[in-house]
């Protein structure tokens, strides 16, 4: 681990797939630098790729688009949607079940910025919202 107070470069790490389903090259967390209050990472979804429907139980997600345009349902219903461009910024309270997903044959990069330092701890999934919209539905 490494030492309290101090600095810490790393470089880009090789991406694994999380609980959501998704691609995350996580940088900064509990495991990489020891942080005790943000998570830090790039999230990639494959063209046609959707994540599991989730949330983030009692931790905030903020999101910031690098590049392609997703998707994401969102609410205790997934009955709202909205489209990411890249420069977009999206907020995403705890506790908030979500769906993101592509529907483009371009991938999509989000960088990724969490109140949890443990990326996957606080992801309970919600396998019964997953039906609520196919692949390839559209609002």
């Amino acid at each position: 681990m490494t030492e309290p107070n101090t600095c810490r470069l790393l470089r880009p790490r090789a991406a694994v797939i999380g609980k959501q389903g998704l691609h995350n090259a996580v940088g900064i967390s509990t495991e990489t630098v020891g942080a005790t209050g943000i998570n830090l990472q790039i999230v990639t979804i494959p063209p046609g790729g959707r994540a599991k429907t989730h949330m983030h139980e009692g931790h905030e997600t903020a999101i910031y688009a690098l590049s392609g345009i997703s998707r994401v349902w969102y609410g205790q219903q997934l009955e709202s949607h909205e489209t990411l461009h890249p420069g977009d910024f999206f907020y995403i309270p705890a506790g908030m079940p979500h769906q993101p997903y592509n529907d483009t044959d371009e991938p999509v990069s989000v960088l990724v910025a969490r109140s949890d330092p443990n990326e996957q701890e606080s992801v309970v999934l919600m396998p019964h919202l997953d039906a609520l919209h196919p692949a390839g539905s559209k609002p």
